[in-house]
């Protein structure tokens, strides 16, 4: 049992005479997060296991204690498109999100201040969901702001797709993309079809339809230009790498590279790219056409700029960090920092988005290293999201 391996974690621990801080640093988990494993919050990994009979000199009885525990443990039950649907629903009542995607199709929009929403990226997915469409029923009631409307349908449908909800997601893309049109707005446009291209790919759409999106932002905002958003450059320069076109994703990655963090805007609007989102598209195309060291440095810059308090989004960027390790010849490194996000974030926390970015450090790892030990725990979490894992992009290709 998973309590069995903190109780033994702990003795040997002990034992040695190092203290939780001390065997973390050489570990590279976090202390807390050793405590846990330890009182048994926690059930700990293969990759922990082995890395500590490593550092405690225990051969592999920390490895096979953990090996025997409960094999299907309640906490590692991390499936979004299962566990997280329809968790966000109030029991007996009228669908908000139906009534509030109802609203957003019929409304007309007047002027208004926008709403302010909060730190939104401090909440998880199915915690925020019922926020924003909270927060929708309240402007559509009030006669409010189309463009933010349309805004808000955006982070909804964003966040949709990371509860697994493709179906209910793809209606708010249509209607958000609807209503930006009818509004005459090309920067609006824009920023609706690139942002749905991007979350295409984590929806696992056909690639040809997601450039075709990418495509159709890069016109409405060459139409309309505006220093809001750089998110159509990053949404054609994220499907080009996907697609494998390496000449055209070197000249998009020119293009994202000449933005500049002082071109991009503050977080005045909730849609807003921000710096940090910048350089992790940067280092994703990089790790897409083989640089690794460049993409590293690009996320770590990403890190940096991004506050500790946005759980989700510093999982991907690590989860992103991971990847260009493993794209740069650092595999194992790559593997274990895949395995510890994974495996320290807290079950709230656990989306497609995050999945689809540790799958994307699996792919390099089966390519590059398939028998490092622990590829096959990687592969086990992330076969609780549900779908397939480990695939590439030349499979999507061709799916319809």
């Amino acid at each position: 049992m998973t309590s069995t391996f903190g109780q033994m974690l702990r003795q040997r621990r002990q034992a040695a005479g190092l203290s939780l801080r001390q065997l973390a640093a050489r570990v590279g988990y976090d202390h807390s997060y050793l405590s846990q494993v330890e009182r048994g919050q926690r059930p700990g990994s293969v990759d922990l296991a082995r890395l500590c009979d490593r550092e405690l000199g225990t051969g592999d009885q920390l490895t096979v204690t953990f090996e025997r525990r409960d094999p299907e443990p309640a906490v590692l039950d991390r499936r979004p498109a299962q566990r997280l649907q329809g968790a966000w629903r109030p029991a007996g009542a009228a669908d908000p999100l139906e009534l509030a995607w109802q609203g957003l199709v019929a409304a007309a929009g007047v002027a208004e201040q926008a709403i302010a929403l909060g730190d939104f990226r401090t909440v998880p997915p199915a915690s925020l969901l019922p926020e924003l469409v909270g927060e929708l029923q309240a402007l559509q009631a009030r006669g409010g702001d189309e463009v933010e409307a349309v805004e808000l349908s955006v982070l909804i449908a964003e966040t949709l797709t990371g509860l697994g909800e493709r179906r209910t997601a793809r209606r708010w893309w249509w209607a958000a993309q609807t209503a930006a049109a009818s509004s005459g707005d090309g920067a609006l446009l824009a920023l609706v079809c690139a942002r749905e291209a991007i979350s295409g790919l984590v929806e696992r759409r056909p690639l040809p339809e997601l450039l075709e999106l990418a495509d159709k932002a890069v016109a409405a905002a060459r139409q309309t230009p505006s220093t809001a958003t750089c998110v159509p450059q990053v949404a054609q320069a994220l499907v080009l790498a996907e697609l494998e076109r390496t000449e055209e994703t070197h000249q998009a990655l020119q293009v994202l590279v000449g933005i500049g963090d002082d071109t991009v805007v503050t977080d005045a609007r909730p849609t807003d790219w921000l710096p940090y989102q910048l350089h992790w598209a940067e280092g994703r195309v990089c790790a897409g056409l083989g640089y690794g060291v460049p993409g590293c440095i690009l996320l770590e810059r990403a890190r940096e700029l991004c506050p500790e308090t946005w759980v989700g989004e510093r999982a991907k960027l690590d989860l992103g960090l991971a990847e260009c390790l493993a794209v740069a010849g650092e595999v194992a490194a790559g593997l274990a920092t895949a395995l510890r996000v994974l495996v320290e974030l807290p079950d709230e926390w656990h989306d497609l988005w995050v999945y689809d970015a540790a799958d994307r450090v699996l792919r390099v790892v089966q390519d590059k290293e398939p028998t490092l030990p622990g590829a096959a725990e990687l592969r086990r979490l992330l076969s609780r999201s549900g779908r397939s894992v480990g695939g590439g992009s030349s499979d999507r290709q061709v799916r319809g």
